[in-house]
């Protein structure tokens, strides 16, 4: 073998590498959405998370991802280490799943048979052409990827047929062939050195990949294979389960340990079974016959589906074990500690499941700030120290998520691909900025009542009047805000503006109102600074909400999002006939309400 023949050897396996993980990669980012909602189904059944780990793992090609994937569910609590057991066991299986399509490189027809379609000669261009005209001549993000993943399906068969054409001369090489023929009589050293390779290639699809190309050498016999297949798989695991313990908790390392543990037993399982059978001569016929890329594909998945069989049914003892080896996490936690490790970086692959994290967060803060302006309010009519401890309290809470919400999504933001997923990010970046807002400004309106505690000054009775019916408008429009996000219902957001703009009207009212009780010396000074400022505060609010409705009947509405300013212009000109309605409708409902509590304005 020359020089030239390893350069090629070494060229083919990047190209191969670097194939695989490219269309991963766009299998993952295409599948996401799909993926969080099938994940979120799993339940408590570990056949069901088997059958769910199986199909997960072959349509994205990895078993690590879907396994390191598995462990940040665990984390952000969707899923709990129980129904994590299945899915574990199934991507175990789902990974044989590329070997089989590796096998392609057995086929050996007639120069004119249709079966030459299938060959990787013939594949590779194909897949390559079709994959470049997806991304040259359509300019969706949908056909961007699909067309990454077929180029990375051609440039991986690319990378095969190269190794295999550089390890051709091999063939004649009986010094090569004895190096893996003698492997049959030392497992140990066969198991060692798949282990190594695994280890080092951080894949076991990839490793299998190289033994199938080694075996168009015709060097490799099932009895050099068993072996070395087993350490691939002890090998892969340890990878899984040190990306799954960087900077995790208890559960998410034990998802690894489990992984470790299930293919330690699938491990020793088939050492006994196939020592015994070869001791009892059983396995003559194939034990140095050799074996073809297709015959290491059927064992690979032979052994990986009779160990998942074997261990399905006992796999809470892997559960039992992962505790008593991994122990509680003894650290103190902080109210939004969860919520905040619900956010997961390992999402980062399947963007779907990083956004829905970040969406429950912010839902959080969207509760929280409501709460706050009810409890904000509730301190003119009595005011108690306990409730503004509260209001305190939740403002730090909201504070502290909507600063690991913004981060988290400014580091999810270059793993995005797909339209959708990007219209969703931006729409969570607005609103977090939004509902931390509502928060500090439902702080600010707590600060106003204080005020008047500390100076022991109250407000005129028409004033309290007012700021209750005002309040109760308050309320109104960051439900709808809350509800709106929540749900993502762009329905209740066209109910934001049209009330957003009944409180300006009431601001206006209000205020000129107040500064006639001044004038007239119905209200203290010091008094009708506070009620104005907390005007100023409830139209705040109500912006705030205002830019949550916009941003979500935007994120629905292509051409809305292309123009907000004009839209939000034209509803204010009387342009929208349900927006005028609905708009003269609550403005005679609070205005007839301020005019029956002694109110008095020009209509």
């Amino acid at each position: 073998m020359s020089i030239f023949n390893i350069i090629s050897l070494l060229g083919g396996l990047s190209l191969f590498l670097y194939g695989m993980r490219i269309m991963g990669d766009g299998l993952k980012k295409e599948s996401s959405t799909t993926l969080k909602k099938v994940m979120e189904k799993v339940t408590n059944n570990p056949m069901i998370g088997f059958i769910l780990g199986l199909l997960v793992t072959a349509v994205i090609q990895s078993s690590t991802a879907t396994i390191v994937l598995t462990s940040g569910l665990v984390g952000a609590g969707i899923l709990t280490l129980h129904q994590s057991l299945g899915i574990i066991i199934g991507a175990n299986v789902g990974t044989t799943v590329t070997a089989q399509i590796i096998r392609l490189l057995d086929i050996n027809a007639d120069a004119t048979s249709w079966m030459n379609l299938f060959k990787p000669s013939t594949l590779a261009p194909i897949a390559a052409v079709i994959g470049i005209l997806l991304i040259l001549a359509f300019k969706s993000k949908k056909s961007n990827t699909l067309g990454t993943i077929l180029l990375g399906f051609s440039i991986l068969f690319t990378g095969l047929l190269s190794m295999t054409a550089a390890m051709d001369p091999l063939s004649e090489s009986e010094t090569f062939r004895h190096a893996f023929t003698s492997l049959a009589d030392r497992p140990l050293l066969g198991f060692l050195m798949g282990t190594a390779v695994a280890f080092l290639l951080q894949s076991s699809s990839a490793t299998v990949g190289i033994l199938q190309a080694i075996a168009l050498t015709g060097s490799l016999s099932f009895g050099s294979i068993y072996s070395m297949l087993m350490g691939i798989y002890i090998g892969d695991c340890v990878t899984t389960a040190i990306v799954c313990s960087i900077g995790s908790r208890a559960d998410q390392r034990r998802v690894g340990i489990i992984h470790i543990l299930f293919n330690a037993g699938g491990v020793i399982l088939v050492f006994v079974v196939v020592t015994i059978l070869h001791h009892t001569h059983a396995l003559d016929g194939i034990w140095n016959k050799p074996i073809t890329s297709g015959g290491i594909a059927n064992t690979h998945s032979l052994f990986k589906l009779a160990t998942a069989v074997l261990l399905l049914p006992v796999s809470g003892l892997f559960e039992r074990l992962s505790r008593k080896i991994i122990k509680d996490d003894k650290v103190e936690e902080t109210r939004a500690s969860h919520q905040i490790e619900a956010m997961e970086t390992v999402f980062f692959s399947s963007p779907a499941l990083a956004l829905d994290a970040v969406h429950k967060v912010i839902s959080s803060m969207a509760e929280t700030s409501v709460k706050n302006c009810e409890r904000a309010i509730s301190l003119f009519d009595f005011y108690d120290e306990d409730v503004l401890d509260e209001v305190n309290d939740d403002e730090e809470f909201i504070d502290s998520l909507a600063d690991h919400a913004s981060h988290y999504l400014m580091d999810l933001s270059p793993n995005i691909v797909l339209t959708e997923n990007n219209q969703q990010l931006n729409y969570c970046i607005r609103c977090v900025n939004e509902f931390e807002r509502i928060g500090d400004l439902a702080l600010n309106i707590a600060e106003n009542a204080t005020s008047l505690q500390e100076r022991n000054v109250t407000f005129s009775q028409e004033a309290t009047n007012e700021l209750k019916i005002m309040c109760e408008a308050l309320m109104k429009i960051v439900n709808y805000a809350r509800d709106t996000f929540i749900h993502g219902d762009p329905v209740v957001a066209h109910h934001i503006e049209p009330l957003e703009e009944v409180i300006d009207d009431m601001v206006m009212t209000l205020r000129e109102n107040h500064l006639r009780r001044l004038r007239d010396g119905e209200c203290s000074v010091y008094a009708g600074f506070i009620f104005l400022d907390a005007l100023v505060n409830i139209e705040r609010i109500s912006d705030q909400c205002s830019n949550i409705g916009v941003t979500t009947i935007a994120r629905f509405n292509p051409k809305i999002a292309e123009m907000e300013h004009d839209y939000i212009k034209e509803l204010h000109q009387g342009l929208d006939a349900a927006f005028t309605r609905e708009y003269t409708e609550l403005r005679a409902y609070y205005y007839e309400k301020l005019t029956a509590g002694g109110a008095q304005f020009d209509l």
